[in-house]
């Protein structure tokens, strides 16, 4: 005989319809908005502004950076976690607190604080920029932000899942003779491949729609440093709302197909971790 599980929450009825009216008025209602608001434009109005030169160049630099400043979260936030799990040393607490900082820190006050170390004059581009390296008004420093906000999102998924990875399998490994490279290639990399994909997409749908730490680093040069984002802000500013309403769409496409893949990949996960 099955006994019922206890549950200290209220019953279906009224934490299903609470979460149903808690999404509506906080997600679809705004997303239902902007839909009511694109039935204001023709669809040849929206095709000319959604895909002119200008607005094309922006999402391939919000897109194109967006996907390299994961890809390097992806990278390197897998040698961080790791590194934080798996060993001990002196100012470890420390190094991990900061993981959280670009959660708290206003993305304004980071994109403020990157142009200024990142300038010609800058604590950092004082040494890089004669080398030819410029950090600060280019591409490369859309990147450097992006891959500043997105840092977190990927060590941090990949954190739990390397605490709770089980090491017996490693020593079985190096007991059958296993190199260590081989190790990691063949035993560890598989399990936690899932979890970094996660990471890499969180990363890049951070990106995506990151605005406040790019406006400054990026010096918003139109066909060159300007983002998606920024261009739907400079139509508001221009009170153009049929192209900012055109812009925020195409947007909101790219974010369902992030969040979709994002979706499949943790469904991924599970059955690999099933199996």
């Amino acid at each position: 005989m099955r006994t019922a599980r206890f549950n200290p929450l209220p019953g279906l009825n009224l934490t299903l319809g609470f979460t149903i009216f808690y999404l509506t008025i906080i997600v679809l209602l705004p997303i239902a908005a902007l839909f009511l608001a694109l039935l204001d434009i023709s669809w040849s109005e929206f095709w000319e502004v959604a895909t002119n030169e200008r607005a094309m160049s922006a999402y391939k630099l919000s897109l194109g950076a967006s996907f390299i400043a994961a890809l390097l979260n992806a990278t390197f936030g897998t040698l961080l976690a790791w590194v934080l799990v798996r060993y001990r040393f002196p100012g470890r607490r420390f190094i991990d607190g900061l993981i959280d900082f670009p959660f708290a820190l206003p993305t304004a006050v980071a994109g403020l604080t990157l142009a200024s170390m990142f300038a010609a004059n800058g604590w950092l581009g004082q040494f890089l920029v004669p080398l030819g390296i410029r950090g600060a008004f280019t591409q490369l420093g859309v990147i450097i932000a992006l891959t500043f906000v997105g840092m977190p999102f990927a060590v941090r998924t990949l954190q739990p899942v390397l605490e709770s990875f089980d090491r017996g399998v490693e020593e079985a490994a190096a007991s059958l003779g296993s190199s260590r490279l081989r190790t990691f290639l063949q035993v560890i990399f598989p399990t936690l491949f899932p979890t970094i994909m996660t990471g890499f997409a969180l990363s890049f749908a951070r990106a995506l729609g990151e605005y406040g730490s790019i406006v400054f680093i990026s010096g918003n040069i139109p066909f060159q440093t300007e983002i998606a984002p920024q261009l739907i802000v400079m139509r508001l500013e221009q009170y153009d709302y049929v192209g900012a309403i055109a812009l925020a769409m195409v947007l909101l496409v790219f974010s369902f197909i992030v969040l979709a893949a994002i979706n499949c990949l943790e469904h991924w996960a599970a059955r690999f971790e099933r199996q």
